[in-house]
């Protein structure tokens, strides 16, 4: 139980900003750590759910709602999966060799396609959350989303190869407790999917698939182009996969009220 605790400590330490109990980073209290990924999903599902109707009670303009909205993962998060973002679009834009582009992703300077990566996704995000507007139903699955993405991140951390053998996500993935781990998120995985389903079945089952084929497509891609993962191509996922089905259904909530 302590292992579970301490595990918990771990996650929201690392991936959030949120304030934690100190705990030591050993491979024992370290094993489960993903296990709780998601729940950080979960907090911040919770927190966008709660400002968006605190703030239609107290009559917020649209436009300011949905910057709040946007901004609350980073705030809670610290933008450390954004900062995935940007290093990888560099490294993508490069189109030097394997190795150069490991480089980059070290690298902290933030070159023009990190930039127009940034601009990109916060802007999808602002406009998905704006024509979701009024609809309760999307406004639920795409908080679910946030748990997903979590869950297939850490599903790509302990079940593809690394790119490099040091490294965040390698030293991470030693210590985790591989099978346990990929158990316990694809269960969390199976919950979630028939959670969407039930909300809005269209809705739902679009946003399910959509997050799956855009983690296929992050599989693809880090294999070919980094030879496995890292932790900045895991953050370029969660990102592209929380703005990508947002977009999605954002697009089929607009079709189903014309």
């Amino acid at each position: 139980m302590k292992s579970l605790w301490n595990s918990f400590k771990i996650a929201f330490a690392m991936f959030s900003k949120i304030p934690m109990p100190q705990a030591e980073w050993t491979k024992e209290n370290m094993k489960y750590m993903f296990c709780f990924f998601p729940v950080i999903g979960a907090v911040i599902a919770a927190a966008v759910f709660a400002l968006d109707w605190i703030s239609r009670r107290i009559g917020i303009a649209e436009g300011f709602r949905t910057v709040i909205l946007v901004l609350v993962p980073v705030f809670i998060t610290g933008g450390i999966h954004v900062d995935g973002l940007l290093d990888t679009a560099d490294a993508l834009s490069s189109w030097q060799e394997r190795e150069r582009r490991l480089e980059i992703l070290k690298d902290s300077h933030a070159g023009a396609f990190a930039v127009i990566a940034g601009c990109v996704y916060f802007l999808c995000c602002y406009g998905a959350y704006s024509q979701i507007g009024t609809d309760h139903a999307a406004l639920c699955v795409v908080c679910l989303v946030y748990v997903v993405s979590r869950c297939f991140s850490g599903l790509g951390v302990v079940l593809l190869p690394k790119a490099k053998e040091s490294g965040t996500v390698a030293e991470f993935s030693r210590k985790a407790e591989d099978r346990p781990v990929r158990n316990t998120l694809i269960v969390y995985l199976v919950i979630l999917a028939a959670a969407m389903l039930r909300i809005h079945p269209v809705l739902g089952g679009t946003a399910f698939l959509a997050a799956f084929l855009i983690f296929l497509y992050y599989r693809h891609m880090a294999l070919k182009f980094f030879g496995g993962t890292t932790g900045d191509l895991s953050g370029f996922f969660l990102c592209v996969c929380e703005a990508g089905t947002a977009v999605v259904i954002a697009l089929v909530s607009a079709i189903l009220h014309m």
